[in-house]
């Protein structure tokens, strides 16, 4: 059974999103328990308004719940004080997708400033650019996309085990600053595809 305190997480996560003007992919929502190990996983993406589908930029966002916070988590709930305050393993991966040519990398890097947003106590480490291309036999453009990620860990400690709202903040924040980042992307001077030729395609 699953503690509230991670569905609190993902309540609001999807209210500051949701806030910062930004649209959820529905269809990319998945919620997922590793029956061998018991680490619950929670992933979601989202993009700017008014994009056609798929979206030329989007946000995916992971959240991954090891069987080990939850058993610190179910500790402090009795009362014993756990070891260790239990940790939600946090990422966000900005892509920008439906390229008609391989981007700049260095371009796509400047444009997010290189610094990660903070969430929690913590800042989110950057981690290299990834370009994707795909050649289809119908097709001599391949369909091309890069993906920056950041990623990190977010303990949590006793005080917001009490009151998970004091998050809020937090999150809005990190809400604000995807929705920031992907506008910048969007503005990048690149060439996309038609989303009518590529419906299936990165």
């Amino acid at each position: 059974m699953i503690d509230h305190i991670l569905l609190d997480v993902i309540a609001a996560l999807r209210e500051a999103f949701e806030g910062a003007l930004l649209e959820q992919q529905a269809v990319e929502e998945r919620f997922q328990v590793d029956v061998f190990l018991g680490d619950v996983a929670f992933e979601t993406s989202y993009s700017l308004p008014g994009e056609d589908s798929p979206p030329r930029v989007r946000a995916d966002l992971s959240l991954d719940w090891p069987t080990w916070s939850q058993s610190a988590y179910r500790s402090w709930s009795i009362g014993e004080p756990p070891a260790e305050p239990p940790e939600l393993i946090v990422e966000i991966a900005l892509r920008v997708q439906r390229l008609a040519a391989p981007p700049d990398p260095t371009l796509v890097l400047a444009a997010l400033a290189g610094e990660g947003p903070e969430f929690g106590s913590e800042r989110l480490e950057q981690s290299g650019p990834m370009i994707e291309q795909l050649y289809e036999p119908s097709s001599d453009v391949p369909a091309c996309a890069i993906e920056v990620a950041y990623q990190g860990s977010i303990r949590l400690e006793e005080p917001l085990l009490d009151d998970p709202t004091k998050l809020d903040g937090q999150v809005a924040g990190l809400a604000r600053w995807v929705a920031s980042a992907l506008v910048r992307l969007a503005d990048l001077d690149l060439a996309f595809l038609p989303p009518d030729e590529d419906s299936n395609r990165v």
